[in-house]
């Protein structure tokens, strides 16, 4: 799962000068505009007399150009004379540029399959203001299909003016719920929060199906996006729904459940806090307990991004967290993309160069079947290099992944179960 504003390390010098390099072609022209197109082969003239007699043969024509609009936080003003990129702007920067790169790659590839596509970079610049005014341009309104903007302050400020013609705006990177842009043409491509908690939920009921889940929180309201779905989904399951115990931990105070924990089933417990304090004292005393009790864990998305949550006790307690990028490197798809890019690029390509490649291809390839007319989200699921695509169609909020990896330690790492 990734989460808007995440921090990325600082651009090396190479990758900073190939950031420059794309900044100075951007800007050289509004807006940029990357073309990738094949030409069909002229047929060989034809010989129809003796004498030799000029026959003119008309190539197939070619296929329609599809036009792709990207919004990317580049942050282009910060190369103008007297500006500076912070470390926030330059790791929002790298991301665009990583993206970028993996989009365009994927592009080219469909391209050598006789399609044509037109991909135009626009500057977001990370304000509000900029993606209402993005939202007003002619190029990207009669574009086939907008790619961004990346977070959700700015896609909610571009979806409020782009609302109009029937085309897609896919959000690429961000999690965030639909529910707050609400806009029928928006696919959101990265699973948001509450279908991890369904998924979690439906796991449990499937696997377990337990008399009693205990929920512990920190109290901080955050946990309500991920508990609120969670307990929902488990009252849908079941007619026989399972009694809840949610208390507010204090201290990793955990004697007080002892008496509502079973000595002989499974004991499931939910922990949604990203808060490291709470999560480093609670856990150690969910541990402890493990030693007595039979203990099964679900934890939060982010989890798998901790390095503080050490393995072996994780695995003692039986942690499941849920997921939606998986790559395996042993894959003869993986290791022919990380050959390409590196080609092409002279780059070691990141988490986000695969999750552009991954949605270029997809949205690309929904283009297939009548270039300039896109297929459905819904009708198509895809697998990618890192993720799984499987979109519903909600009303007023467009199409939204629901695909969920269900993992679990095993070995002191996590492997998919589901």
């Amino acid at each position: 799962m990734t989460s808007a504003r995440n921090r990325l390390q600082p651009l090396s010098g190479n990758r900073r000068l190939l950031l420059i390099t794309i900044a100075l072609l951007a800007a050289a022209c509004s807006p940029k505009l990357r073309t990738v197109e094949t030409q069909p082969k002229a047929e060989q003239p034809v010989v129809v007399k003796k004498e030799p007699e000029r026959v003119i043969v008309k190539p197939p024509a070619a296929l329609p150009t599809t036009t792709i609009a990207m919004l990317l936080p580049f942050e282009l003003d910060n190369l103008s004379p007297g500006a500076q990129y912070t470390s926030t702007s330059i790791t929002h920067a790298d991301l665009s540029l990583d993206y970028y790169q993996g989009f365009k790659l994927a592009l080219d590839s469909l391209a050598g399959k006789g399609y044509n596509f037109k991909l135009q970079l626009f500057d977001t610049k990370d304000q509000a203001s900029e993606a209402v005014s993005l939202g007003y341009n002619a190029t990207i309104r009669s574009s086939n299909l907008v790619i961004g903007p990346v977070f959700p302050d700015d896609m909610h400020a571009f979806a409020d003016i782009l609302s109009g013609p029937p085309k897609l705006i896919v959000s690429p990177l961000s999690p965030a719920s639909p529910s707050g842009i609400k806009n029928a043409n928006l696919v959101t491509v990265a699973t948001p929060l509450e279908y991890h908690a369904r998924a979690a939920a439906q796991y449990v009921e499937d696997h377990y199906k337990p008399k009693k889940i205990f929920i512990l929180k920190s109290g901080f309201s955050d946990e309500n996006m991920y508990i609120t779905p969670f307990k929902k989904a488990i009252d849908s399951l079941t007619a026989n729904r399972p009694k809840i115990i949610a208390p507010v931990i204090q201290h990793g105070q955990l004697n007080g459940l002892v008496p509502e924990l079973s000595a002989t089933e499974e004991n499931i417990f939910v922990i949604a806090s990203t808060n490291e304090p709470f999560l480093t004292v609670t856990l150690h005393s969910l541990d402890s307990l493990s030693k007595k009790y039979k203990i099964t864990l679900f934890g939060h998305p982010s989890w798998a991004k901790f390095s503080y949550l050490k393995a072996g006790m994780m695995q003692d307690m039986k942690t499941h967290i849920t997921s939606t990028d998986r790559v395996d490197y042993k894959s003869t798809a993986v290791t022919e993309f990380i050959k390409l890019y590196r080609k092409t690029y002279h780059l070691e390509p990141t988490h986000f160069a695969m999750m552009g490649f991954d949605e270029g291809m997809y949205f690309g390839g929904l283009f297939m079947e009548e270039p300039g007319v896109i297929k459905a989200p819904d009708k198509t699921d895809f697998t990618g290099l890192l993720n799984k695509y499987h979109f519903v169609r909600k009303p007023g909020l467009g199409w939204i992944n629901t695909h969920v990896n269900i993992l679990q330690y095993d070995n002191q790492e996590l492997k998919r179960v589901e």
